[in-house]
């Protein structure tokens, strides 16, 4: 069941990055951002947000080992501390945050706790 759990889980981790690698412009308005001057932050949406999460879900589905896919669960917890820092240095949009926010430590949560209790 874990190991069902786990390949859901980096699936969707997957299916995530994608929206960051192949519709940047898209992600940038769902993250209030905005490329201008020059495309390079649309380079990065596709680097930062997409294609290092396409790569880290797919390598852990390939790997099939618990820390493969704890490395998801850390790059997810620095999603959320991220969200935590900014709540209390920049005032952003509160919901925004709560669900982005929730849903990189809800991952987090379970890709730490489901392989790395044992």
């Amino acid at each position: 069941m874990m190991d069902t759990l786990n390949i859901l889980a980096a699936l969707l981790t997957v299916g995530f990055g994608l929206f960051g690698l192949v519709a940047p412009r898209y992600t940038a308005a769902a993250l209030d951002l905005s490329p201008s001057g020059s495309t390079m932050g649309l380079s990065e949406l596709r680097a930062s947000v997409g294609g290092l999460f396409v790569v880290a879900g797919a390598a852990a589905i390939w790997l099939a080992h618990p820390v493969g896919y704890a490395m998801i669960g850390f790059a997810f917890a620095g999603a959320a501390l991220g969200r935590v820092v900014s709540l209390i240095l920049d005032a952003p949009p509160r919901g925004k945050v709560i669900v982005f926010g929730g849903i990189e430590a809800a991952l987090a949560a379970w890709f730490l706790g489901a392989n790395l209790g044992g």
